[in-house]
């Protein structure tokens, strides 16, 4: 079972398999939402323990796709974890547990800072990857 969790712990939850894919968002949105390492997991395999009534949401406008969510006592950026939609991103930094996972892609590169440097060889997309 991988475990994850808010800053203070508050919101916690439990992924019961490895995540699908891990990927790294570079929208300012992202980046401003302290979320840009995201781990994808399927909804059947995802359960909030405790803390559902303090997430909060940050609503998606075009292009972007998933709303996002935060501890409303701590801020933590937690990805989208009120999902219903067969397979969400998570805030990668929320999970607790060692799991192995390799980066598969990085999206909205084209609105990556120029200061950062991508230092793996992921696939790259100038918005979200095709589907």
């Amino acid at each position: 079972m991988i475990k994850g969790s808010c800053c203070c712990k508050t919101v916690q939850f439990e992924i019961s398999v490895n995540p699908e894919m891990m990927g790294m968002c570079h929208c300012s949105r992202c980046r401003k939402l302290g979320a840009s390492a995201l781990v994808f997991t399927n909804v059947d395999n995802f359960k909030i323990i405790q803390g559902l009534d303090k997430i909060s949401t940050y609503k998606a406008v075009p292009p972007y796709q998933y709303d996002r969510c935060f501890c409303s006592v701590c801020g933590t950026s937690l990805g989208e974890v009120l999902s219903s939609t067969g397979s969400f991103p998570i805030s990668a930094n929320c999970i607790d547990s060692d799991f192995e996972i390799e980066n598969a892609f990085h999206e909205f590169v084209s609105e990556k800072p120029k200061w950062l440097k991508i230092g793996d060889n992921a696939k790259q997309f100038d918005e979200h990857p095709h589907q």
